[in-house]
C-alpha cells in the first residue's frame, strides 16, 4: 500500500514513516523540505499521485488560536481537495484527547476545526486522539527553562510513546475507514502531574534545573483537574510506561519537535 504521511518529520510522523516502512509500505513523506507546503497546497498533488490512504500528522507550534485556526483550516481543506483528486481513499488524522472539554485553549478549539474539516470532507476519514506523548514533558521544560529554574504547569495526564501512537495509527490506515472518531489511544498509567514527570526527566538527564509548579486558573484549570485531558474508558491503553521510556532514550532527552501537546 502507498501511504503518505505530512507532518513526516514530527514527533510522531516520523514514526509512522518508521513503522509503515517496516511493515512493507510504500511511504511518501510530506514536509516543506521535501517540496510540499500544506498551507498553500504547493506539492500536494504530486506528492499523493497513487497514495491509497493519508495519514495526517501535521501540526504548527503556536498557543494562538488564530494562528492555530488559520493552519488547521487551509492544511485540511487543501489535504481533502487534493486527496479527492487523487483518488485517495482514507485520511487518518491523529488528535489530542480532551478537546472538547477545554476548548477555552486556542490551540485545541482550532484542533477541533481540524477534526471537523476532516470528518466533513469529501475523502473518508478516521480520528484518533492520543494523549500527550512521553516527550511532552522534555518540550515544555525546553520552552520552559530560564536559567536554572523551569516553570512549568500543573497538568493531570496520561501520557504515552509516541512510536506506540503511530503504530495504531498504521493500523488505521490500513483498516477500512471510520467516518468517525475511534477510541482514544494512551500510556498505561496511572494518571500523573506533568510538573512530576518534568523532575523525573530531569533527574533521567541528570540535570540540576529546578522545577516550579504552575497552577492553571480558572475553568481550563478545573477542567484539567478533573481529567479532562484522560483517556475515555474505552481507550486503547499501551505501554511502556514513561519510566521505561526514559530508559530506552539516550541521555533521557527523547526525541526534539512538536505532538500532541495542550497549547
Amino acid at each position: 500500500m502507498r501511504v503518505a504521511v505530512t507532518g513526516a518529520t514530527g514527533t510522531v510522523g516520523r514514526h509512522v514513516v518508521d513503522v509503515a516502512t517496516e511493515r512493507g509500505h510504500e511511504v511518501v513523506a510530506c514536509s516543506r523540505a521535501g517540496g510540499v507546503d500544506l498551507v498553500t497546497g504547493a506539492g500536494l498533488d504530486a506528492a499523493l499521485e497513487g497514495v491509497h490512504v493519508v495519514v495526517d500528522a501535521s501540526n504548527v507550534a503556536t498557543t494562538r488560536r488564530s494562528t492555530a485556526l488559520a493552519f488547521f483550516d487551509a492544511t485540511s481543506k487543501h489535504l481533502q481537495a487534493a486527496a479527492r483528486r487523487a483518488g485517495v481513499a482514507h485520511v487518518v488524522v491523529v488528535s489530542i484527547v480532551g478537546l472538547d472539554r477545554v476548548r477555552q485553549l486556542g490551540y485545541y478549539d482550532a484542533k477541533l476545526t481540524h477534526e471537523r474539516l476532516h470528518l466533513d470532507g469529501p475523502v473518508d476519514a478516521s480520528i484518533l486522539r492520543a494523549t500527550q506523548f512521553h516527550e511532552f514533558s522534555s518540550q515544555v521544560l525546553a520552552r520552559a527553562t530560564l536559567g536554572p529554574v523551569a516553570a512549568v504547569p500543573s497538568l493531570r495526564v496520561q501520557t504515552v510513546a509516541a512510536r506506540q501512537v503511530a503504530e495504531r495509527l498504521v493500523d488505521v490506515a490500513t483498516g477500512p475507514p471510520a467516518r468517525r472518531h475511534l477510541p482514544d489511544v494512551a500510556g498505561p498509567g496511572p494518571a500523573t502531574d506533568l510538573v512530576t514527570l518534568a523532575r523525573r526527566w530531569l533527574a533521567a538527564t541528570g540535570r540540576t534545573t529546578r522545577v516550579v509548579a504552575l497552577r492553571v486558573p480558572g475553568a481550563v484549570g478545573r477542567a484539567i483537574r478533573d481529567g479532562a485531558l484522560l483517556p475515555a474508558p474505552d481507550a486503547h491503553l499501551v505501554g511502556p510506561t514513561f519510566e521505561a521510556w526514559l530508559e530506552t532514550v539516550p541521555g533521557g532527552a527523547g526525541p526534539r519537535g512538536g505532538g500532541a501537546v495542550p497549547s
